[in-house]
């Protein structure tokens, strides 16, 4: 028997080896600990803000504007937001959304890289 939906797993991999990755980056010195950190702490508002937005998409109520969504996608809440999008079953199918959603983690990602390198780095200081 074969499935047609997937369990979301490869999200979950997705996030663990993102994380592995910031990990060994305060490891040897090239981020800062805090944005490992914050990178945490908006995955997990992120999330949270997916959940209840779920549960009012399906109670009818007051729903969170996808603009929103994508923007805390765009500040760092991507792994989060994907995490949300495959075990919660939420935006998952929306085209669009998804499109968009993959922006954000291209922006996020470019920024952090260029925040990295030598001459991005130096902006900060």
């Amino acid at each position: 028997m074969t499935r047609n939906k997937t369990d979301g797993s490869w999200s979950i991999i997705v996030v663990y080896i993102f994380f592995a990755i910031m990990g060994v980056s305060v490891l040897t010195t090239q981020i800062d600990p805090l944005v490992l950190a914050f990178y945490m702490v908006v995955s997990i508002i992120t999330f949270t803000v997916y959940a209840i937005d779920k549960s009012a998409a399906t109670k009818g109520t007051w729903r969170t504007s996808e603009s929103t969504l994508h923007l805390l996608s765009l500040v760092g809440g991507w792994p989060g937001a994907l995490v949300a999008q495959q075990k919660l079953r939420h935006k998952s199918k929306k085209q669009f959304f998804r499109f968009v959603y993959w922006i954000t983690v291209a922006l996020n990602c470019a920024l952090l890289s260029w925040l990295l390198i030598p001459i991005g780095g130096s902006k900060l200081g």
